[in-house]
């Protein structure tokens, strides 16, 4: 990796990627791989002018049994990273899938009769540290890898909404995060790591996966934008919240971090139907695009996803059909026409980055536990602060309370005005 493509050295311009969905069989195209269609789909993402793919290997595959790891399935992994290198793209892997689009991939020796905490079980962090060893061992040398996420959105498995939670406690998941993000250090010490996460751990008090968790783990913090959870059900049609959202998150993750210029990466952002109509896709992806692009430590936009999950394949959520930035057959749809606009726009003329100096400071209570980070939710009065400084024209961040007499961190960055969120009675 060159010093360019590492976290601490913010990029100019912005990288833009993808986030890979197979147009031949969804994910489970990895149990009949086939490198030529992966070739036609890397080659139709490469046209819209992407530079990287995140990739989904499926755990269940790789590690069907806690002492066999499958030469052939990490391979096949290798060989994607490849087919992608022909077409001018770098590729991010992520480790332990894990769930992906409402389906939960867990093998076998972790589930029913075999029921072990994926998060807690002595041998089974080993044997997922084994796996993530193995898969940065068969890619570390390869020149257009970037690094790896743990697994995509794991907190969801330890959340009360889950229909077979695993039970964890902040610090626990604490350990979990830091003894995989060693493991993969260790075996790939240039890659850029981080962990991966749904808006549960910046709303939800009991998810015990924390907002300090996500800013100060791994290498980048990531986001994951998805206005359908919440948004979308608080503001109407047309509201503002539902496009300047994934801005917000990304404030959030710049409050939380303890390094004002911890990189952090919009790692999800997708234009999910009912709440973003078919026809309003395009217009959607700019408008949420446009405000983010200033952010001095953005990363980059990752946007979900690449193909749509053709409908030959049952049970998916209705959505899941028609987030591609193209269909199942490989023809460009709206959104991604205008992401190749904007994305040629922007390496033509970038957005200047710059610094916020106006912030809405909040409270978010116990940063060990994570108890109060409620306050921070949609419905609440920081968001409804934080867009009432967006509409009298301010583009505002957001700041801690604790951090207002820290006049060298204000300074890092930036914030010159503060205003106060109204926040809640604490017992």
């Amino acid at each position: 990796m060159s010093p360019s493509q590492r976290p601490s050295a913010m990029p100019a311009p912005l990288r833009w990627g993808v986030n890979y969905t197979p147009s031949e069989g969804w994910f489970h195209s990895w149990q009949d791989f086939e490198v030529d269609a992966v070739r036609a789909d890397f080659e139709s993402i490469a046209a819209l002018g992407l530079d990287h793919v995140r990739i989904f290997p499926l755990w269940p595959l790789l590690q069907p049994n806690r002492t066999l790891i499958r030469a052939q399935g990490i391979a096949d992994v290798g060989k994607v990273v490849d087919a992608a290198a022909e077409f001018g793209l770098e590729v991010s892997i992520d480790g332990l899938q894990g769930h992906l689009s409402s389906f939960d991939f867990l093998p076998a020796w972790v589930t029913s009769w075999h029921r072990r905490n994926i998060f807690t079980d002595p041998e089974v962090v080993m044997a997922q540290a084994q796996l993530i060893t193995a898969l940065a061992r068969e890619v570390t040398e390869r020149p257009n890898v970037l690094g790896m996420t743990l697994g995509n959105e794991t907190n969801q498995f330890a959340v009360e909404r889950h229909p077979d939670q695993q039970l964890t406690t902040p610090a626990q998941m604490g350990e979990w995060l830091t003894t995989l993000l060693a493991a993969v250090q260790t075996e790939w010490p240039g890659g850029s790591h981080q962990h991966s996460f749904d808006d549960n751990v910046w709303f939800v008090d009991n998810c015990p996966l924390t907002p300090a968790h996500a800013a100060t783990l791994g290498d980048m913090t990531t986001v994951h934008s998805w206005i359908f959870v919440a948004v979308a059900r608080l503001f109407p049609p047309g509201h503002p919240a539902r496009t300047l959202f994934a801005d917000y998150l990304i404030q959030l993750a710049a409050a939380y971090a303890q390094d004002p210029a911890r990189p952090i990466w919009l790692q999800e952002i997708g234009a999910p139907h009912p709440a973003v109509p078919f026809d309003g896709a395009a217009d959607f992806l700019e408008a949420s695009l446009r405000p983010v692009l200033d952010t001095p430590n953005l990363w980059g936009v990752t946007w979900w996803c690449s193909h749509d999950v053709s409908r030959k394949l049952a049970d998916f959520p209705e959505l899941e059909h028609s987030l591609g930035l193209l269909d199942s057959g490989r023809a460009v749809k709206p959104a991604g026409r205008r992401l190749a606009e904007l994305i040629a726009a922007e390496k033509s003329h970038p957005t200047p980055r710059r610094q916020r100096t106006t912030a809405v400071a909040f409270d978010p209570g116990d940063l060990q536990t994570g108890m109060g980070r409620s306050v921070a939710d949609p419905a609440g009065a920081v968001f409804a602060a934080w867009l009432e400084q967006t509409a009298a024209g301010k583009k505002p961040a957001l700041v801690r309370t604790s951090k207002l007499s820290d006049a060298n961190y204000l300074r890092a960055r930036g914030i010159t005005d503060v205003a106060l969120a109204a926040q809640p009675t604490r017992e």
